[in-house]
């Protein structure tokens, strides 16, 4: 009688889990045509049906530092951030303060021309009109500090453009600017399907990249290899820039451990969504310095460590 007993209690603390019923997230994921949004989508599906809960909200933004507002001042749960920007977030005293789920994928700076422009080097921009993302988006950011590095922050060096990257491309195929200015995950959907109708190529940076790396230290340099975009022209030198999965720090341990788990166990789905989720992998994804992963992301990490 007594085994019955105890394997009636052990079957019922087996069941025991936390119960998720009635939780409401909101995903702030940048703009219709970046990786953010894509990876969003079927992340969202597949936090659904794991955890029991209603779709949660993919939001459209204008990017990192929009993403990490809307998170800080209750508007959003999780916010896709380049690590840039929320390092610079994390500097200010607001609060509450950030926590990072995951290092997912790393963005590559693209400075995209059309391929007869006399474009060359960030020193041949000078004097032209140049999109580089939404106001106060995380492409503003990093455009600012390439410009800064290339020695065109003066007033009138260039004539700044505030697009959101598809209309960026369409400008810059009608010839109503000359170059954009983009940061994301290698392929960018946009960028491709651009190219299909209006020939272009990528501007290789490595001029200026020494004083870039100097800015913060979760910048590094790599390569766009030619055959990512079949762009006129061979592989270019470039920014990297980590991005990262970040929740504020008042959302619960549990919340959070399932979201971690999930993030994996979705990372197939995301792969169909953008071939930039095959970089997920839990080695990387603890290393997002200096913003600290949340308690509840840690105690995955910890549980899977072989």
């Amino acid at each position: 009688m007594l085994t019955l007993v105890l394997v009636a209690v052990s079957g019922l603390l087996g069941a025991c889990g936390p119960d998720f019923s009635g939780l409401h997230l909101r995903i702030a994921a940048g703009n219709n045509g970046g990786v953010y949004y894509q990876l969003a989508q079927p992340l969202s599906s597949a936090w659904a049906a794991q955890l029991g809960i209603e779709r949660p909200e993919v939001e459209q933004t204008r990017g990192s530092p929009d993403n990490l507002n809307r998170l800080q001042s209750g508007m959003a749960d999780v916010a896709f951030s380049a690590a840039d920007v929320a390092a610079d977030t994390a500097a200010t005293p607001r609060t509450p303060k950030l926590r990072a789920l995951a290092r997912i994928y790393d963005d590559y700076l693209h400075v995209v021309v059309r391929a007869d422009s006399p474009i060359k080097s960030m020193a041949t921009m000078r004097g032209h009109k140049v999109s580089i993302g939404a106001t106060d988006s995380g492409v503003a950011v990093i455009a600012k500090k390439l410009f800064a590095a290339s020695d065109l922050s003066a007033p009138g060096a260039v004539t700044i453009w505030n697009l959101g990257l598809d209309d960026s491309l369409r400008a810059l195929a009608s010839g109503d600017i000359d170059a954009v200015i983009w940061s994301g995950g290698l392929p960018t959907t946009s960028i491709s399907l651009e190219n299909q109708h209006t020939k272009l190529k990528l501007v290789d940076i490595a001029d200026v990249l020494p004083k870039l790396l100097e800015l913060n230290s979760v910048y590094r340099s790599a390569t766009i290899p030619a055959t990512t975009y079949q762009l006129t022209g061979g592989p270019v030198t470039t920014l990297v820039v980590p991005n990262y999965l970040i929740v504020s720090e008042t959302m619960s341990d549990d919340v959070a451990e399932a979201l971690t788990r999930g993030l994996f166990l979705a990372q197939a789905d995301l792969v169909k969504a953008n071939p930039t989720a095959l970089a997920i992998d839990v080695h990387p994804a603890i290393e997002t310095a200096p913003i600290a992963l949340h308690p509840g992301a840690l105690r995955y990490y910890r549980e899977i460590k072989p």
